[in-house]
């Protein structure tokens, strides 16, 4: 092993930023997936609670997907969504220094981790709705709000409220789990490291690939994964702590 080689990797030109760009996608794909997972995991968890009578039909179309989904791992939606996904033609194109390949990678990806976290992240906004008195939903009607009015102002907030913990914890495990879109060989920070890693012959002026390479590129993964992941514990925990000062707070009260 030469350590020095190895390290020299990282000041080669252009790999750096190579990496980072990889680190920027990391987050673009995480926030995307969230973003919408959440949209569409608040539709399921709604669907799962209140659909009743003629509209049970959602009701059981919502439990069949959260538990599919919810109980397959997934890597296997993300090699069935890289070959069975069809992507639009507005994404199979040249966007932000992307390929019209790797945005079709890119949208694929998306596409499977929404898939996936939407099924986890309707389960927990579900324990938000649950945890409301149903005396709430009375009063809002007594109000003259429309079951609409009552669950966008009332009801979902407080749901949103009571679970944000642990959507910011399912938001680090979503930054960990775009890591495994490296198997789609997309544009993500583990993909980009390991590429790096297939040809460091050419960048550690030794000529031959050693073991020093793998500790130096994959150390450096662990570590940017660890101060991403670390900084969101530190907001989850923080967020907590506030939580349970307001609660006390009000029991005074």
């Amino acid at each position: 092993m030469n350590w020095q080689a190895s390290f020299s990797i990282l000041g080669y030109p252009g790999v750096m930023s190579y990496i980072g760009k990889g680190v920027v996608f990391t987050l673009v794909l995480s926030v995307l997936a969230v973003v919408i997972s959440i949209l569409l995991g608040s539709v399921l968890a709604l669907c799962r609670n209140y659909c009743t009578g003629k509209s049970r039909i959602f009701r059981w179309i919502s439990t069949v997907y959260i538990e599919i989904f919810r109980n397959t791992p997934l890597l296997l939606w993300i090699f069935i969504c890289l070959v069975a996904c069809p992507c639009p033609k507005f994404f199979a194109r040249k966007i932000w220094g992307l390929t019209s390949v790797e945005m079709k990678i890119l949208f694929r990806a998306v596409v499977a981790l929404v898939l996936f976290e939407s099924s986890i992240i309707a389960e927990i906004i579900r324990g938000g709705l649950n945890a409301i008195p149903k005396g709430q939903f009375e009063a809002a009607h007594t109000q003259g709000f429309s079951t609409v009015q009552t669950m966008s102002y009332i009801i979902l907030p407080q749901a949103y409220r009571a679970v944000v913990p642990t959507l910011l914890s399912q938001v680090i495990s979503t930054v960990k789990d775009s890591s495994y879109l490296a198997n789609l060989a997309c544009i993500e920070l583990m993909s980009r490291v390991r590429k790096i890693l297939a040809t460091s012959n050419m960048f550690n002026g030794v000529g031959r690939q050693m073991v020093s390479d793998v500790f130096v590129l994959f150390g450096l993964a662990f570590v940017i994964y660890f101060v991403i992941n670390f900084a969101l514990s530190c907001a989850v925990r923080r967020m907590q702590r506030r939580g349970t000062t307001r609660k006390k707070q009000e029991a005074a009260l």
